[in-house]
């Protein structure tokens, strides 16, 4: 069992940047890709970034490329993402997640975090 405790959400105005963070504990936590999703009011959760156990591959949504960046501490159980030139778009409620493959983190992952808000206003 991995548990997972997201935070560092909260609210910026657009172009500002924050960093999210979450913790994961549990015997094998180091051993999973981790991962981001979101999910805005009224619309669907949808994939944001994730990164391999050893950091080495890293995947992102398109519609955050270029802008926020994963990167994980393993020493510190603990992933990172880094959100710069944030927009409004950006307003969601973010997840941490956990799973054995990191190229399936972008449909699935076997452990959420509770969640943390991100607002972004215009």
């Amino acid at each position: 069992q991995v548990q997972l405790v997201e935070s560092g959400g909260g609210l910026v105005q657009a172009g500002g940047s924050l960093r999210l963070s979450c913790a994961a504990s549990g015997r094998t936590s180091s051993s999973y890709a981790m991962g981001w999703f979101r999910q805005a009011p009224g619309k669907e959760r949808e994939f944001v970034a994730a990164i391999s156990v050893g950091g080495a591959i890293t995947y992102y949504a398109d519609s955050v490329k270029g802008r926020f960046t994963i990167s994980r501490d393993n020493a510190k159980n603990t992933v990172y993402l880094q959100m710069n030139s944030l927009k409004p778009e950006d307003t969601a409620v973010y997840y941490c997640t956990a799973g054995p493959s990191v190229a399936r983190m972008k449909y699935e992952a076997n452990y959420w975090g509770q969640g943390t808000q991100v607002t972004v206003s215009s």
